[in-house]
């Protein structure tokens, strides 16, 4: 390389995939795997071909919220003479997950390289057929699997989501640098805020801010990045998530609101 040039890094397309989109955020506890995958039911239910990746390496609970955490290793299918990963469907939304080669409990103890390698390998080796978005759920903080993606892969462009809360604000901040990187960032389409208030299901429109307020309007006046909802909890949503039956996330009509305005954004 002579003096002067910078190396430029050359990203992979995911042929037959529309658009890719990463769901991230500073730090766990703040709901991400439940958005990326409320987000890719919504898109499902307004009749997208939609996949979830679950690319939470070392805590993954796609699977869980999808009722398939009793699924086995994904069968292999053969595709133009090379093997591929055939991806579990549920609600309309095709699943692929590392939680599907683990038994539960089973931690994945691996270092940078070979986490890299393995993602890499979900996502070019899985059959995900023609799709119009594939989400790829991110493990919390600014680690390899985030890195791997960006320098990679040509993805769309970023999610963050956050909580009210002054400490999770703070988190959030440094993620959304980095997505602002020259060299390895994506555009930051939108700050969504989980948690915003709860509402009692029988009294919805009570609020109680057990987080704090407005802490996603502040991020996004401060980086001018777009706030795309305020999605409120319930006291019904844990354990909708715990029997693996997102698909009752929307029986919420708040929460519904929610999320159709993330995907009117996603789509215009």
């Amino acid at each position: 390389m002579s003096k002067g040039k910078e190396k430029v890094i050359k990203k992979q397309d995911l042929l037959d995939i529309k658009h890719t989109f990463m769901v991230a955020s500073g730090k766990g506890g703040v709901g991400k795997t439940t958005v990326a995958s409320g987000l890719a039911l919504s898109l499902a239910l307004e009749g997208y071909r939609v996949g979830l990746l679950d690319a939470d390496i070392y805590g993954p609970s796609v699977p869980t919220l999808f009722h398939l955490e009793d699924c086995k290793q994904p069968l292999l299918v053969e595709i133009d003479g090379k093997n591929k990963i055939e991806p579990y469907l549920s609600f309309g939304v095709k699943v692929m997950s590392i939680g599907f080669f683990f038994n539960a409990g089973q931690a994945a103890i691996w270092r940078g390289p070979m986490l890299s390698n393995v993602l890499k390998q979900m996502l070019n080796d899985t059959n995900w057929g023609d799709l119009d978005y594939l989400i790829i759920d991110t493990p919390p903080g600014t680690g390899d699997v985030h890195i791997t993606l960006l320098q990679e892969f040509q993805i769309g462009g970023a999610l963050v989501v956050t909580t009210p809360q002054l400490l999770s604000m703070s988190d959030v901040q440094k993620v959304i640098k980095m997505f602002n990187n020259e060299q390895i960032g994506i555009p930051v389409l939108g700050i969504i805020e989980n948690m915003s208030w709860f509402s009692p299901s029988a009294h919805p429109d009570e609020k109680y801010f057990l987080f704090g307020e407005n802490g996603g309007a502040s991020l996004a006046s401060q980086f001018n990045i777009p706030l795309l909802a305020q999605i409120p909890v319930n006291e019904k949503i844990c354990s909708i998530c715990d029997q693996g039956q997102i698909n009752e996330l929307f029986t919420d009509q708040n929460v519904f609101s929610a999320y159709q305005s993330i995907v009117k954004s996603i789509i215009e």
